[in-house]
């Protein structure tokens, strides 16, 4: 087996330089250390007056603190060792104090980041003078810049964890407050509830009250899916086994078609549009639909919007009143074999629908009109008079409704 290359370390060029000097280099710049801060932190002050000045408890600003514990800790490495040993360490604390500031006020690391590079370039200027009355060789002195811009790699490390801190506790807290909003929203209103106890929760989280909302149930693609790009307009809470999600104003322009691409890969059911105080109603035919989802009675595998599916959700949703009355009103077929009765239903249910004679209800069903004839004899025969009653012949077609909702016998041709 061949062996391995040797690996070749390149010489720190402090490495040529006098100890004596470089203590020499290292006194200097630290004593100049704290006026090197209040330089750099004037020049901040004044390219970035928005900044606001936190003070330590000690009354000087943090800024003006960590600033000169980052000079002295830079410098500290330089009389320790050389910059071929590795990074300078950090100070920790202190920047990761200001990313997380940066997060909580909203900003963006974009000007921070700035501002340390103008320290940098401060600082290298001082040390850069420092080192002509050292007289520190040249290539030491470069070697000194890339060294300072490495620990400002450092420095920016502390503030992107510091600031992804805060985000992380800010998505949290938002989560929290939205999951108490949406408690508050889907439960059942009652007139003691306090009025602007929503008004309150919805301004917490700068949710804008619509006038009108719907509420959707969610299925599970799968345990570990990725939450549905709804967009912040939409409450969305992932921690129920079946999750719940509010639209507001659910007939705005565009509105379905959005939740659709947002949702895709995902199933459950949208409830009807309702006013914001009845938002506990849309979700009750949310899961209502979700329920008959489950049960193979509407469609699987993808969102539905309550109000496409309005007849099987008021007809099957009821079930035991449904079987009830279909036990009374369709008592004459219990004498008829499973077939015979079942087409017999099929009859009576199109000519209910249609309302037409033999040729109308013929084409419906797909046979012949002489069939036809025979069954609708059969069907006055069972029923008698009833059938002619309008209350009876309602009846009848909302429990036939049903039964074929339930794929208990084949769909008419339309």
């Amino acid at each position: 087996m061949a062996a391995r290359p040797a690996t070749v370390t390149t010489r720190s060029a402090w490495h040529e330089v006098p100890r004596l000097q470089v203590r020499r280099f290292a006194a200097i710049a630290m004593a100049e250390a704290p006026a090197l801060a209040e330089e750099i932190l004037r020049e901040i002050r004044r390219e970035y007056p928005h900044l606001p000045v936190v003070l330590d408890e000690n009354g000087e600003p943090m800024a003006l603190v960590g600033i000169r514990r980052a000079i002295e800790a830079f410098v500290q490495h330089l009389e320790q060792a050389d910059y071929s040993s590795g990074r300078p360490t950090v100070p920790p604390g202190v920047f990761q104090d200001f990313g997380r500031g940066e997060g909580y006020n909203g900003r963006t690391l974009d000007s921070l980041q700035a501002i340390y590079r103008m320290g940098v370039r401060l600082a290298w200027r001082r040390f850069a003078d420092i080192g002509q009355r050292v007289e520190i060789p040249p290539p030491a002195m470069y070697e000194l810049v890339d060294a300072g811009y490495e620990y400002l790699d450092g420095l920016v490390d502390q503030s992107v964890r510091g600031y992804a801190e805060a985000a992380a506790r800010q998505a949290g807290e938002r989560l929290r407050l939205q999951r108490r909003l949406m408690e508050l929203l889907l439960a059942e209103r009652h007139r003691s509830d306090p009025a602007d106890a929503l008004s309150e929760r919805a301004a917490r989280i700068g949710w804008a009250l619509p006038e009108r909302v719907a509420v959707g149930v969610l299925l599970r693609p799968a345990r570990e899916a990725l939450a549905p790009a709804v967009g912040q307009g939409v409450l969305l809470d992932l921690e129920y086994e079946q999750p719940r999600m509010v639209v507001p104003e659910p007939d705005a322009a565009g509105r379905q078609e959005l939740l659709q691409r947002a949702l895709g890969g995902w199933s459950g059911a949208i409830g009807p549009p309702v006013p914001l105080a009845h938002a506990a109603k849309s979700l009750r035919w949310a899961e209502a639909a979700v329920h008959l989802m489950e049960r193979r009675l509407l469609p699987a595998g993808e969102v539905l919007f309550c109000t496409e599916h309005t007849e099987a959700l008021v007809l099957l949703q009821p079930e035991e009143l449904i079987d009830d009355l279909a036990l009374r009103c369709l008592a004459p077929l219990a004498h008829c074999g499973p077939t015979h009765g079942r087409r017999l239903a099929e009859t009576l249910l199109a000519w209910l629908e249609t309302r037409g004679g033999a040729p109308e209800v013929a084409a419906r069903l797909g046979v012949h009109p002489q069939t036809v004839r025979y069954r609708l004899r059969q069907i006055r025969q069972l029923w008698g008079d009833e059938i002619d009653d309008p209350d009876r012949r309602f009846e009848l077609e909302l429990v036939l409704r049903a039964r074929r909702l339930r794929g208990e016998f084949g769909r008419v041709r339309t």
